[in-house]
């Protein structure tokens, strides 16, 4: 297998088809047909079937796509390291992370980060485990902070954990339920998800404690700025971090609901691929990260405990 094959592979399905993939890449359609044929060859399996609409991918050539973007996104950082051990400029660093990264630890982290790295490139993506998981697999992102895993972590990902916060049950102000204690009215409720894993084992375990089924959801939404907005302008009720309800985007139009349960604590920790190390870069901003929950222990106002990173 040759890296050109590969690129030539993954060209063909980003773009859609080989004659579009021959333009981008400023090649002929035979040259880019003919990689696609030696490369199966080499894998001993058809990677598209020819039709009339053109080159569709195989069962095995979609299994095959995750593969070759790893392959191709960890040449990518070998050249970028290479070249910033040469003296140039730092590349780049891709994480991603879900509310409480985003409200307490990135804009802290990023200030730190920079004053060593002013010059580097910084991608963040929002969204939770079951989103950022594979891009960490996959190495579209250099790491990710999330919720620990239930059971055993998979070999290919390692995991520090970071800091504990604590959920509680929201609302908007006003709501008919803002007064109510009990879990079994509260079950009854539209609830809103951040995420197709939305109850966390813990919050399962407080609605089996009270002997009460866990919600389904109703709605779904991944991002920050949408479940505020969504649970201001309606009577959805959710599950989320204690410190986001503090936050000046939550508190003028969402309130605590006072259960008479123990609400309960997740940990988040760092995820990174475990057969590959960390660019100079992306080490740099995990230190930052680090850092930042350190200093936070120390602030009264922040609604979670950070845990020893060493």
């Amino acid at each position: 297998m040759r890296l050109s094959q590969v690129r030539f592979f993954l060209a063909v399905i980003e773009s859609g088809g080989i004659r579009a993939a021959a333009r981008e890449l400023a090649v002929s359609p035979a040259a880019i047909t003919k990689s696609l044929r030696q490369l199966e060859e080499s894998l001993h399996v058809r990677l598209f079937e020819r039709t009339q609409h053109g080159a569709v991918p195989t069962a095995a050539g979609r299994a095959f796509v995750p593969r070759a973007r790893a392959v191709r996104s960890e040449l990518r950082k070998a050249e970028e390291e290479c070249e910033e051990f040469a003296g140039g400029p730092a590349r780049g660093v891709a994480f991603g992370g879900g509310p409480s990264t985003m409200f307490l630890i990135a804009p802290a982290a990023l200030t730190q980060f920079r004053r060593d790295y002013p010059d580097a490139r910084v991608r963040i993506v929002e969204g939770n485990s079951a989103v950022l998981l594979p891009m960490v697999r996959e190495r579209t992102l250099d790491f990710a902070i999330g919720l620990r895993p239930v059971g055993k972590l998979e070999s290919a990902l390692r995991f520090r954990p970071l800091f504990r916060d604590t959920l509680v049950i929201v609302a908007r102000k006003g709501h008919p339920l803002r007064n109510e204690r009990s879990l079994a009215r509260l079950a009854g409720a539209h609830w809103l998800a951040n995420g197709p894993n939305w109850v966390a084992p813990a919050l399962g375990r407080l609605f089996a404690a009270a002997g009460v089924r866990a919600p389904r959801p109703a709605c779904e939404c991944d991002s920050v700025n949408g479940i505020v907005g969504l649970l201001a302008g309606s009577d959805l009720l959710a599950a989320m971090p204690a410190r986001l309800l503090a936050s000046p985007l939550a508190q003028v139009v969402l309130q605590q609901i006072p259960v008479a349960q123990q609400m309960p604590s997740n940990t988040h920790g760092l995820f990174a691929r475990a057969d590959a190390p960390l660019t100079p870069v992306a080490s740099a901003m995990t230190k930052a990260v680090i850092e930042t929950t350190r200093q936070l222990a120390y602030r009264r106002d922040v609604g979670f405990n950070p845990m020893r990173c060493t």
